[in-house]
């Protein structure tokens, strides 16, 4: 059995950084002594994700828009496959929670970061992309509307105002 040993502290939002904290129903479950095999593998997967908008991205990509379940290649059964989207879809809702709560000072660092570890484009040919086609209105959970999807559309705009200015960005070339 492996015994998952995190401190976490919820009364201010956690900047993002290289070691990456679980959410409380996994250290709740860790330090039961009971943590659930499958989300001991989810723990080891999503630590390997340097930002918190890196994890987003990832189980934003696991999510499949014609059925709206979490599928993950290593569930190879029916049951596994339940399993999976079930602890997808939690913790997808869950970073998702935590990331709206960030100031924006901590999610524009978060962003840049995760920019960082991007080698394959230049930066301004991203935000142009972000700009034009909008990929962080996808990032939501669907279990999450109203207030919160409203605030991460704004801040990720505001952000990418501001990254537009810092990449030089012209405008996004709405004919590309």
């Amino acid at each position: 059995m492996i015994v998952l040993t995190v401190q976490m502290t919820y009364a201010q939002p956690r900047k993002p950084s290289a070691v990456w904290t679980p959410p409380k129903h996994a250290v709740e479950s860790a330090q039961a002594n009971t943590p659930d095999a499958a989300e001991e593998i989810w723990i080891q997967e999503l630590s390997l994700v340097r930002t918190s908008y890196g994890r987003l991205v990832y189980l934003a990509g696991l999510l499949d828009p014609n059925t709206g379940r979490y599928e993950y290649y290593g569930a190879n059964s029916p049951s596994l496959n339940t399993q999976a989207n079930r602890i997808l879809r939690r913790w997808h809702e869950d970073i998702f929670r935590e990331w709206v709560s960030y100031p924006l000072q901590t999610k524009m660092a978060d962003i840049k970061l995760y920019i960082a570890g991007l080698d394959s484009i230049p930066y301004d040919e991203l935000i142009d992309a972000w700009l034009r086609l909008t990929p962080y209105k996808n990032l939501v959970p669907a279990s999450i509307q109203g207030p919160e999807r409203q605030k991460h559309v704004s801040d990720f705009e505001a952000i990418l105002g501001l990254l537009k200015n810092v990449y030089g960005v012209a405008s996004p070339d709405r004919g590309a």
